[in-house]
């Protein structure tokens, strides 16, 4: 079966040539268009690709500047403040997929969905390394008959640095949301100062300073699990590979406290880690996505709506691709 290309607007990043590795390990035929504003840049970045395509991209126009030419799904990943690629994949009915809003700003891609919902899947891909969090999270709440609390520690290391697009992003989330949304008790609350300050362990043990995060994560989890507290914690240091004299990782510390089937008290921690860092395990991500958004593994592609990855990702599938690419869910003491 054939397919048109996936187009992946800043794909010439980091997580861009990532998302294409990714792709290309299961499915090494299917054709990608490089999409940014320096043609030049987006041509060289194809071509290291390989069986892809560069090209400039307007959003002052309605079809970006690409014509009649045919796609299967739109990816963004960086911040496209015009939503021009969603209009553009809405009009074309085809999958779109963006991971750089902040939770306090997706209010115009909702609006667009109200206004179109039967027009195009749109995935809002703005959970911390676009699923990697909640998919084992919600799959490790299945051992709980009640979850009560859910603590989400994220370690960046410091030599993790990501690209200039990523550096763009976080400046941006930084400057406009310095507080953390959090659920506390039943209630949704703002984090600030130094109720945003808190402190968790990473995978060898170490004390991690980390701050508050607004991840989506949060309201997903709270609304999938009926957790009443939920928070996201971001902290930067030396990840626990690297400390052993290693390469650096990435780590992600999932906290679940509850009762187990018989009623009794339950707490389980776990750390989700990638040897490669932050970009592939999001390439990951947005790949097994794509897979499932447009239908590459032969199942139907995805209906109309609006969704979490998630509500898409197969749990057993996406874990048996993390330990493909030797990342690990492992059980915590």
């Amino acid at each position: 079966m054939s397919f048109d290309p996936i187009l992946l607007l800043g794909g010439s990043g980091a997580i861009g040539r990532q998302t294409a590795k990714a792709l290309r390990a299961t499915y090494p035929d299917i054709p990608l268009l490089i999409g940014g504003r320096d043609e030049a840049k987006a041509q060289n970045a194809a071509a290291e690709i390989g069986r892809a395509q560069g090209v400039k991209i307007d959003t002052a126009r309605a079809d970006l500047g690409l014509g009649q030419q045919k796609i299967s799904a739109v990816v963004v990943l960086y911040k496209d403040h015009s939503l021009a690629a969603l209009r553009f994949a809405q009009a074309r009915g085809v999958p779109h997929l963006s991971i750089s809003s902040g939770v306090f700003e997706i209010a115009p891609e909702i609006a667009s969905f109200m206004n179109a919902p039967g027009a195009a899947a749109i995935v809002l891909g703005y959970e911390w390394l676009v699923g990697a969090t909640t998919v084992p999270a919600l799959h490790l709440a299945r051992s709980f008959s009640e979850v009560h609390e859910i603590r989400i520690g994220a370690l960046v290391d410091e030599e993790d640095v990501g690209g200039p697009a990523v550096a763009a992003d976080f400046e941006h989330l930084n400057h406009l949301m310095p507080r953390a949304l959090t659920r506390r008790a039943g209630d949704y609350i703002w984090r600030e100062g130094d109720n945003a300050k808190a402190v968790f362990s990473a995978l060898d043990g170490s004390q991690i300073d980390a701050t508050g995060f607004s991840s989506i994560d949060v309201v997903g989890l709270a609304s999938s699990t009926g957790a009443r507290s939920v928070q996201f914690d971001l902290g930067m240091g030396v990840s626990s590979s690297r400390r052993r004299g290693g390469a650096f990782s990435t780590e992600i510390i999932i906290d679940i406290s509850g009762l187990d089937p018989a009623g009794q008290a339950l707490h389980t921690r776990h750390a989700v880690v990638h040897p490669g860092g932050a970009a592939p395990l999001t390439g990951l991500s947005i790949a097994l996505l794509l897979e499932r958004l447009v239908g590459l593994d032969g199942k139907p592609p995805v209906a109309p709506g609006l969704y979490f990855p998630y509500q898409i990702l197969d749990a057993p599938h996406y874990l048996a691709r993390l330990a493909e690419e030797g990342g690990q869910v492992l059980e915590l003491s």
